[in-house]
């Protein structure tokens, strides 16, 4: 490590970086962690510290750029990254990653400081960890409008998504903050130009979310779009779409059949004290089970990727109302276990419908 990084990171980062050194040295004092998992997550912590200039500087946009990639999450944004550099492209092709989980928590008036400290306000009362994820909100949403405003006016901008509502949702937050910008602007589906490029090959892969497709896949996606625009009608509807989004009320999204849907905070309720019951507890639990165990099963089965951390808030609401027993601190997933209270049967105000086919 040298000292150019830790230049760069701001005081609320390195106490979340020392946060997360002291959270390990706990669990290993306590041996609730074995010393391999403990390296093992200290070693990601690391890399994550010495990608950080790299992931906040060589990637934004510079006068000489032909190309700005916009991208939703860092996992995706690092398979494009990797990609570029594979093909000898990194020097003109150029990236902007959004961050934000469009799945969830209130979108309205984003453009309004009122309106981004009630998002805020919403994650860090509900989500784990947004105490430390939130901190510099207002900071880094500034600064993704500055790259925006500094795109190079000869720079085509390509605008990356799939089929998950945080892509969806995304792409029309970016292409409405695009609106007035006179480069030319391309949306590309990444996980439907796959399906068209690979459906003659003998085992057919079916991407649901952007983040699914590994990087070599991708430079051939990068080799094979076509070099058009969207109409600019597509794009206007698009970014239209974005403004009739942010007036729903709900702080809960899914995409289905093409359309973005807000559904009720319970949603996945149901759902999720399914799958609790289908899990065998260990002999010597007691019946609980950890919580990072339901949660687990959750993401893997469900047919829309919303990200873990709304379903751990779910959990914990569960323990709340008093459907769930809890054993262990709640402060993460992996600090506690959940069972059934009893043999106390679901309220009727947790009953729904069934939400639809799971993957798997």
């Amino acid at each position: 490590m040298n000292t150019k990084q830790l230049d760069h990171i701001g005081a609320d980062e390195a106490k979340a970086f020392l946060r997360f050194i002291l959270a390990e040295i706990k669990l290993l004092k306590e041996q609730k962690e074995s010393h391999e998992t403990a390296v093992a997550n200290l070693i990601e912590y690391y890399d994550d510290l010495m990608r950080f200039q790299e992931k906040r500087t060589f990637w934004d946009p510079v006068p000489n750029c032909t190309h700005v990639h916009i991208a939703f999450g860092d996992s995706f944004s690092g398979s494009i990254r990797q990609a570029l550099k594979a093909l000898g492209w990194a020097d003109t092709h150029k990236m902007i990653t959004f961050g934000e989980n469009y799945a969830i928590g209130p979108l309205r008036d984003l453009d309004a400081l009122e309106g981004r400290k009630a998002r805020s306000d919403w994650f860090r009362d509900n989500i784990t960890d947004a105490y430390i994820d939130y901190t510099e909100f207002e900071e880094e949403y500034n600064e993704l409008l500055n790259k925006l405003e500094h795109i190079p006016k000869q720079a085509k901008v390509i605008v990356w998504t799939g089929n998950s509502v945080i892509e969806q949702v995304g792409m029309r937050h970016a292409l409405y903050l695009l609106r007035g910008s006179s480069n030319t602007i391309a949306v590309y589906d990444t996980c439907e130009i796959c399906k068209e490029l690979y459906r003659h090959k003998e085992t057919t892969i079916v991407y649901m979310y952007s983040k699914e497709i590994p990087s070599d896949r991708l430079q051939e996606v990068f080799l094979r779009v076509d070099d058009c625009s969207n109409p600019s009608t597509d794009i206007n509807r698009l970014a239209e779409e974005w403004k009739a989004i942010t007036e729903q009320g709900e702080v809960l999204r899914i995409w289905r059949e093409d359309a973005v849907i807000g559904v009720p905070d319970d949603y996945y309720d149901q759902y999720l004290l399914e799958k609790l019951d289908k899990i065998s507890p260990p002999v010597e639990g007691n019946g609980f089970i950890k919580a990072a165990r339901v949660i687990g099963e959750a993401l893997g089965y469900c047919d829309q990727y919303i990200g873990d951390s709304y379903f751990e808030y779910r959990l914990r609401e569960l323990i709340y109302k008093g459907v769930l027993e809890i054993k262990g601190v709640p402060a993460a997933m992996r600090y506690y276990s959940v069972r059934r209270k009893g043999k106390t049967k679901i309220s009727k105000d947790l009953r729904k419908p069934s939400i639809g086919s799971e993957r798997g």
